[in-house]
């Protein structure tokens, strides 16, 4: 799962990644053994950042985000 993050800071925006409609501009990408973990982020491209704002099991992960 490790190994998945940190590629996002090559490519923040790999084939798969959904946008959520929050106010935050978060996004989600699929991690982790049979993908089932999530990782929630955000990226700030004027400052060459991505944030990770949460990482969980699918069926937790989106609770309290909005």
């Amino acid at each position: 799962m490790n190994r998945d993050i940190l590629r996002l800071e090559e490519n923040p925006r790999p084939h798969g990644v959904e946008k959520l409609e929050t106010k935050e501009k978060l996004y989600r990408a699929y991690v982790g053994p049979g993908k089932n973990y999530r990782v929630i982020y955000q990226i700030r491209d004027e400052v060459l950042l991505v944030l990770v704002v949460k990482v969980g099991d699918r069926k937790d992960v989106y609770r309290r985000l909005k």
